[in-house]
């Protein structure tokens, strides 16, 4: 009786930690999307008077990002754009301290972002 009731516990133990991981990673991952966003706002002013279209610059994106994710102690792990930078990827990492197992279950939790620059005043434009 004693040995099943260690086991229970121990299944326990690692569905509400599981759970937890999955929790984290599921913050982690909006965290993302909104740093790609709030990062995404960031263009870059220069490109833009010279009539080169809407681009961003990665130090002000990279910047923005920071700081959003600063209000949730978290920082940018990597910014990325899409090759007509265009598309803003942004990647964070958190610590996942587990409740039940102790350091056992200790790991990196990474969320990915994106967002597509789009601008235009009646309807979403991407050129």
């Amino acid at each position: 009786m004693a040995i099943c009731a260690a086991y229970v516990v121990l299944v326990i133990a690692l569905v509400i930690d599981a759970g937890g991981r999955l929790r984290v990673a599921e913050r982690t991952d909006a965290y993302a999307q909104e740093a790609a966003r709030v990062g995404g706002q960031e263009l870059d002013r220069a490109v833009l008077l010279q009539g080169k279209g809407f681009k961003v610059q990665k130090e002000y994106v990279k910047q923005a990002a920071d700081a959003y994710l600063g209000l949730y102690h978290l920082q940018a792990d990597d910014v990325e754009f899409s090759e007509d930078r265009k598309v803003v990827i942004v990647t964070v990492r958190a610590d996942y301290r587990p409740v039940l197992l102790g350091a056992l279950g200790e790991r990196k939790v990474t969320g990915k972002g994106s967002a597509t620059l789009v601008h235009g005043v009646e309807e979403a434009e991407t050129d």
